[in-house]
């Protein structure tokens, strides 16, 4: 991830305070990433994941109004290799080696328990028969399976208020200093094949976050590339 200042793309995010939520509102996928970063630094406050130091804004609520897997912010500012990385998360049906073995998303959505379930193939099938379904929702929390690692994103919800197809997602953290922007990117593909398979525009992408982080390595240079303010 170069040090590159996209110059206006804060113009795009506003900051909402609901005590202590915090909801961030972007256009753009890239937008929010670099707004939520931002935030980071300057709201969070000093924390531990996995025994390793952060910087910590919890309860952050981020709306993309325009969410696209193909973000020129993300595009360019982006490390190539994380998000080569996550796109294989999304879309290799095997092991994570970098997180212990652990099943990848991909076979978390398309073959559930390893027995055959594909989780998005039933949310198109859910909102195809009653387009006012509340209930598409899907998880790729394993609980007999996932004793030692419990995915970032843990639930994601389909509906189609007003016709526009829209993601909903639970995390309970996300690491922005490093890969959230790739998690962002592959949500929204994943919101754009489910809005193709059943004929509607995408919406928006929301992304509820328990913990929204950097790691203490990569506070200088987030500081760097969003002109964040703070203690970083």
């Amino acid at each position: 991830m170069a040090p590159i200042r996209i110059v206006g793309w804060h113009d795009a995010a506003v900051r909402i305070s609901t005590g202590a939520v915090r909801v961030i509102a972007s256009t753009t996928t890239g937008a929010g990433w670099l707004a939520v970063s931002r935030a980071v630094l300057e709201e969070g406050a000093a924390a531990a994941y996995d025994q390793q130091p952060t910087r910590e804004l919890a309860l952050v609520t981020l709306v993309v109004e325009e969410p696209a897997s193909d973000d020129p912010i993300v595009a360019e500012l982006g490390d190539p290799d994380w998000l080569a990385w996550m796109h294989d998360n999304f879309v290799g049906h095997g092991k994570v080696p970098e997180l212990g073995d652990a099943d990848s998303y991909a076979l978390r959505l398309f073959d559930y328990g390893r027995a055959g379930r594909d989780q998005i193939a039933w949310v198109v099938d859910r909102l195809r028969t009653d387009p006012e379904c509340r209930s598409a929702t899907v998880t790729t929390f394993q609980p007999l399976t996932d004793t030692a690692y419990i995915p970032c994103i843990s639930m994601l919800d389909f509906w189609l208020p007003a016709g526009r197809l829209e993601l909903v997602v639970y995390a309970h953290s996300l690491d922005f200093g490093k890969k959230a922007y790739g998690n962002l990117v592959e949500l929204a593909r994943l919101q754009e094949h489910v809005a193709a398979a059943i004929d509607a525009p995408p919406g928006r992408l929301i992304v509820h976050a328990k913990s929204a982080h950097v790691y203490e390595p990569e506070l200088a240079q987030v500081a760097e590339l969003t002109g964040a303010d703070g203690r970083a």
